[in-house]
């Protein structure tokens, strides 16, 4: 495929949208719809502006020599132009998204977000039954020399101790140097990219581990509107599978993931 170049001189110019009235009637799923395809427009116009500046460097991003670098530059060009959009966005998303709701974009960076004392997040329980489940002594043990911070992080960013806690016994067993099979670290696995996002430097020290653990579920319960089942899926499985199937999605893992932690929760709720 020839490689198209891009020229704007003026963005807004290309997404001025005639006899598009503000729509404010829309449901919460069908302005997470239009968020979407605003990023994602954003983010290919993004993409596009990266390949007309590859062109400009000889044997693109990694070599004209190097094995697959014409598939790398492919890659790092989508991961790039998704990761500025999300992080230092062009405004133009906000714009297409304005026109057609009337709203401001929803901040995508959750480390950007204004998270700081927002106030306790309500969480909204579904009417699944789930039974409560005793964690073991060892693992309540381990977990009870992390509580000042757990009230710490509860307290800057909205949630929920007992959740905190359930996540980390469903997580790692209130472990502080567990890694899982994906590379998911510390008490409450958190992978290098999210880690990343939550300012988190090192995912081995316990405080760090927890408040960057806590924030992203904070993202996740305001995201979906404190439904908790919603927020753990997503915690598991990414916002992005849960929006898919607009609730849990159909994998075992992330259903399990789910109970688990909500089992936890109904046993530190009981006591």
């Amino acid at each position: 495929m020839n490689n198209i170049s891009l020229k704007i001189t003026n963005p807004e110019k290309h997404i001025q949208a005639q006899n598009i009235n503000a729509n404010n009637n829309l449901s919460d799923k069908q302005k997470r719809k239009l968020e979407k395809a605003s990023r994602d427009f954003e983010s290919l116009m993004t993409s596009m502006l990266l390949k007309s500046m590859t062109k400009t460097t000889e044997g693109g991003l990694f070599g004209e020599g190097g094995y697959g670098g014409d598939v790398l530059d492919t890659i790092f060009e989508g991961e790039l132009s998704s990761y500025m959009t999300r992080s230092q966005s062009m405004g133009i998303a906000d714009m297409i998204y304005q026109k057609l709701t009337g709203e401001k974009l929803p901040n995508a960076n959750l480390s950007m977000k204004p998270l700081s004392r927002p106030g306790k997040i309500e969480i909204k329980k579904n009417d699944s039954e789930v039974p409560s489940i005793a964690p073991s002594g060892n693992a309540m043990k381990r977990l009870g020399k992390y509580d000042s911070v757990i009230k710490d992080a509860a307290a800057e960013f909205g949630v929920s101790e007992n959740l905190i806690r359930s996540i980390i016994l469903t997580e790692s067993a209130a472990k502080e140097k567990a890694v899982s099979k994906v590379k998911a670290k510390g008490l409450m696995q958190l992978m290098d990219g999210t880690a990343r996002e939550m300012g988190v430097a090192n995912s081995f020290d316990p405080k760090s581990n927890i408040f960057g653990g806590t924030k992203y579920i904070a993202a996740m319960l305001r995201k979906f509107d404190g439904d908790v089942e919603k927020s753990l899926a997503a915690y598991n499985a990414g916002p992005r599978n849960v929006e898919k199937y607009d609730g849990i999605p159909p994998f075992k893992e992330t259903q399990n993931y789910v109970t688990r932690v909500l089992g936890y929760l109904n046993h530190f709720e009981e006591y």
